[in-house]
């Protein structure tokens, strides 16, 4: 039997999550079964079952993914403050439905399951940490409730004007006592 390479299994359990995300997103992590995720993968039971154990599986998986990714946008960026108004960007427009449901869905899932609510702090104490020299920590929460408001907005108004969000938000920072 042929040796499969480590990009091969990656690039398979990505196609694995972008295909459950995509059924998440669409349907919510309840409505979705595990044959909406074969159907949209195109692989067989089997083969998804080799590398997660289930959906909640890949429910953390995904979650993980999205915390790691805006603790590294936040923590590596030399402005700190213009990368947290990037991210507020990027979660309104019109490209970021799919996260914004799946975002709204995991912290939905937070009451339910323990080892999301573990993730979804874990983001919370990240982002505390990426500005832990730019601002106090409770000027940070407010940062994060402002994203998380936002995002729940965008979800709903396609009315909302982002950029003039963007710009109401960076004059509260700048007014900050």
């Amino acid at each position: 039997m042929p040796k499969v390479t480590e990009e091969h299994l990656t690039n398979r359990r990505r196609q694995i999550l972008d295909a459950a995300a995509g059924c998440f997103a669409r349907d919510g992590f309840h409505r979705t079964s595990m044959q909406d995720i074969v159907k949209e993968s195109g692989l067989s039971a089997g083969l998804i079952y080799r590398y997660f154990t289930g959906k909640d599986e890949m429910i953390l998986a995904i979650v993980g993914e999205w915390h790691a990714t805006r603790s590294a946008d936040l923590g590596t960026a030399s402005d700190p403050l213009a990368a947290y108004l990037g991210l507020l960007r990027a979660i309104a427009g019109p490209e970021a439905v799919r996260q914004r449901n799946l975002g709204m869905q995991a912290w939905a899932e937070t009451v339910r399951e323990p080892r999301i609510r573990s993730l979804a702090r874990q983001g919370v104490d990240d982002q505390i940490e990426a500005f832990r020299d730019a601002a106090p920590e409770a000027s940070v929460r407010v940062l994060i409730a402002i994203y998380q408001g936002l995002l729940l907005q965008a979800s709903w108004d396609d009315s909302l004007d982002v950029e003039e969000f963007v710009a109401a938000v960076r004059e509260l920072v700048r007014h900050r006592p």
